[in-house]
């Protein structure tokens, strides 16, 4: 059984315990990924019933395996892992990653296209925005889809409170697309927001912060700890943009027993096989759309240019929200390009189903002509 000031202040439980028996036959012990850096690992481990810091590297074996039999490597070790290692004096050499109970990922930036797991076994995803800008609702609607798909409660957290005159107009704007995501407005230069933030921090749980850069997240990591453990510079005043000042992800205990992961600003975050999370973050206009398509004139109706389409007349009126029914779409293309670049039989549906729509478009074209000569 675990001490209360052993793991189980970074989220060790009676669950984890029984999963990790069939590591502790072979003589390995739990730790916790708290830091990564490139191929660089901080764990936290246990030891004579209370947490300690050490250094980790993965073993050769289990760096060949997870490159060969995990898919595009999210099967290496982040921050928020548990993993089982085997203590080598000072060191500890990772052997295995246990199974991820939430995992948040993105489309990695650069040539590869690759999955990347940017968080694991987090509890909360904090989806952080400034105020003290133009705040891009399409930007929270992939954070949010995301968040959705990674299994973990979503929270906007809308910092810089102080800084925007009038806030509350785009507080609402974020809670329109939000639809029963709690929303938060923070200022850690006035304290605005925070005993609210804190509140949702429970001890032993992970949170975890995810924002574009210059968007106060590693200031507001301070503000929570009582310390400086994160470096942070000011923001560009020509365009309110800030710089990347967290280089990598860390995970932090705060004195209150919750634990925050800060995460280095995105500046892109292309979705990756997050076809539930779209349709989560949606739900609303989907709901919308299926009640509409009720309305129209043909069964298999794309919502394009069919005649006698009831969505596109509820655009045209404004009934059905255009800009969020175009972001819905876009998402859903995007999802749809990468399941089909990784499954080639979904590819050969996915040009079924266009073959089908363009042949009853062609029908119907042909059918009108008839009517009209």
């Amino acid at each position: 059984m675990l001490t209360s000031s052993g793991l189980s202040n970074y989220g060790w439980t009676e669950t984890l315990q029984h999963d990790f028996q069939p590591f502790a036959a072979e003589g390995l012990v739990p730790a916790r990924v708290i830091v990564q850096q490139r191929n660089l690992y901080r764990l936290v481990l246990e030891i004579d019933g209370a947490a300690a810091e050490i250094e980790g590297r993965i073993s050769g074996r289990f760096a060949h395996e997870a490159a060969v039999f995990n898919e595009n490597g999210g099967g290496y070790p982040v921050t928020g892992d548990w993993v089982a290692v085997d203590l080598k004096g000072d060191a500890a050499v990772i052997a295995s990653v246990l199974p991820r109970r939430t995992a948040f990922t993105r489309m990695a930036a650069g040539t590869a296209k690759d999955m990347q797991v940017v968080a694991a076994n987090v509890d909360m995803a904090l989806l952080a925005a400034s105020l003290n800008a133009d705040l891009n609702l399409r930007r929270l609607e992939r954070y949010l889809a995301t968040a959705y798909e990674s299994g973990a409660e979503p929270v906007f957290l809308l910092t810089k409170a102080d800084a925007c005159d009038d806030p509350e107009p785009l507080v609402e704007s974020v809670r329109e697309i939000a639809f029963g995501v709690p929303v938060l407005a923070v200022s850690v230069r006035t304290g605005e927001g925070l005993e609210a933030l804190s509140a949702l921090l429970a001890p032993g749980k992970t949170a975890v912060l995810l924002g574009s850069s210059g968007v106060g997240k590693s200031t507001l990591v301070n503000a929570l700890a009582g310390s400086e453990r994160m470096a942070t510079k000011e923001i560009r005043e020509d365009d309110a943009h800030g710089r990347h000042t967290t280089t990598h992800r860390e995970l932090i205990l705060l004195p209150s027993g919750a634990l925050i992961l800060d995460t280095p600003g995105m500046r892109e975050l292309a979705l990756w096989d997050s076809e539930a999370g779209v349709a989560a973050a949606f739900a609303e206009t989907t709901a919308q759309v299926d009640e509409l398509a009720l309305g129209c004139k043909f069964r298999d109706c794309a919502h394009d240019r069919e005649p006698g389409c009831a969505v596109q007349a509820a655009l045209a009126d404004g009934t059905l929200d255009a800009e969020r029914w175009r972001s819905f779409q876009k998402l859903q293309r995007e999802v749809a390009h990468t399941v089909r670049k990784e499954d080639p039989l979904a590819a050969a549906a996915e040009r079924k189903r266009w073959v089908a729509i363009h042949k009853a478009g062609r029908s119907r074209m042909k059918a009108k002509r008839e009517i009209d000569d």
